[in-house]
């Protein structure tokens, strides 16, 4: 008879890195639209927050998916499940689409101040 390990009914949340400086740490930014108590407005309400990242997969703007766990540290209780969507990274390298940068050059421009004589 094999066993087949369940997992326990954990509460999962989806959300948007919003940075990753950390050493295995993500901060995950999650988003809810809710309507207001009193005046039924709807209303968006932003929460972070920290997840543990073990290799270190998830990057600024990626979407992801976190899951609770025991505490880890005195912010983390949650913990990176998987990458949902990429983010679209931006490159200040312009080799890599063919074309050469030069030395920049600064222009400045003084101006002379006029003094009372």
């Amino acid at each position: 008879m094999a066993e087949t390990k369940t997992k326990a009914n954990k509460i999962e949340k989806l959300g948007s890195v919003v940075s990753n400086k950390m050493a295995k740490t993500i901060v995950v930014i999650v988003t809810r639209r809710v309507p207001h108590p009193l005046y039924k407005r709807i209303v968006t309400k932003r929460k972070k927050f920290y997840a543990h990242d073990e290799q270190g997969l998830a990057n600024v703007g990626d979407v992801v998916r976190i899951i609770e766990c025991r505490p880890m540290s005195k912010l983390k209780r949650w913990r990176l499940d998987e990458v949902v969507r990429k983010a679209v990274q931006v490159t200040t390298d312009l080799s890599s689409i063919g074309i050469q940068a030069g030395p920049e050059k600064r222009i400045s421009k003084k101006k002379k101040k006029k003094g009372k004589s």
